[in-house]
């Protein structure tokens, strides 16, 4: 697989599985299992070969003739069109549109962003500063590194990990295409361009701050809902659900945006929680947001449990 995906290190990939592949002693067991793994890479590219994910960028900024727009490309726009793993399309699991902009909640939601996700802000905690630059770290970094540590602590053995690992990666893959077909349906501004235009949304209650912004460089996608929430919480709900608790020996993460520092949990809830209340503190996202971006990667962690990779019924051999 990794050959396939990364062709310019293949002979790196290659030589490290025979690196390996040398230390297990040769036998039918191990020319049975080189020669399954082989096949099922190659269904896999096959079943993978035509699911757009490597389409062309063909995203088109909403402007009008002559007038500038900021030439940085977005992030996936053409995932909303990527075949899923296991839901039955991008758009099963879209939320309803985002919330008014003459509402209380988007005024709430927009002054809490505004006071406490803003890179100078005075009201941000020490902790909820450390959460936002240590959840910087995006895609993978976020998540592998748990699924991991969660096979390790648990003590998994071989068949039950690698079914854990592929659910787990399934839940992902799956709430990332649907995150993407909810931002681009909705194409929701992030708080950077909102605060600094606060006082275009015919909303009262919303001051408009010309220099605000946020921690880092805002994500360049648009804003709702939350990718971040919508992964962690897909995440949790597998392991809850193949654990059958939320509660967990300790799992230790450190991050490549945090050097340092390293955060624990005991609970996936925790864990997922503090991931998606992050996205506040660095400025990205708001709270409705957040809240809609758990839910949803909660339903389809629970939607991949139910759907693929059941256990097979094994016969009672006593």
């Amino acid at each position: 697989m990794l050959a396939n995906l990364l062709p310019e290190i293949a002979s790196d990939i290659q030589a490290a599985l025979q690196s390996y592949l040398a230390a297990i002693p040769d036998s039918e067991a191990k020319s049975n299992g080189t020669k399954l793994g082989g096949a099922v890479a190659a269904k896999t590219l096959e079943a993978r070969a035509s699911d757009a994910s490597s389409a062309p960028d063909a995203y088109r900024p909403v402007t009008r003739p002559g007038l500038y727009t900021p030439t940085a490309l977005t992030v996936t726009p053409q995932w909303p069109d990527v075949t899923p793993f296991a839901m039955t399309s991008p758009s099963q699991f879209r939320p309803e549109p985002p919330i008014a902009l003459t509402s209380e909640q988007w005024a709430s939601d927009y002054n809490e962003i505004r006071e406490l996700g803003g890179r100078a802000s005075s009201k941000r905690t020490a902790k909820q500063t450390e959460d936002a630059r240590f959840w910087l770290i995006t895609g993978p970094q976020a998540t592998d590194p748990v699924a991991r540590q969660l096979v390790a602590v648990k003590g998994m053995d071989l068949v039950d990990s690698a079914r854990f690992m592929a659910l787990a990666a399934v839940a992902l893959a799956d709430a990332y295409i649907a995150v993407m077909d909810a931002k681009y349906q909705y194409e929701f501004w992030r708080p950077v361009t909102a605060i600094r235009n606060g006082d275009t949304d015919d909303n009262p209650a919303t001051e408009r701050d010309a220099t605000w912004q946020p921690i880092d460089n805002t994500p360049m996608h648009p804003e709702y809902p939350c990718a971040h929430c919508i992964g962690s919480a897909a995440l949790a709900a597998v392991g809850e659900a193949v654990f059958g608790t939320a509660e967990v020996p300790e799992i230790a993460v450190t991050s490549s945006s945090a050097p340092g520092i390293t955060h624990r949990w005991t609970n996936l809830h925790a864990y997922a929680d503090e991931v998606a209340y992050a996205r506040i503190w660095a400025g990205f996202h708001y709270r409705f947001s957040v809240r809609v971006g758990q839910d949803m990667g909660h339903k389809i962690g629970q939607y991949v449990i139910n759907s693929v990779m059941q256990p097979a019924a094994v016969a009672d051999s006593r």
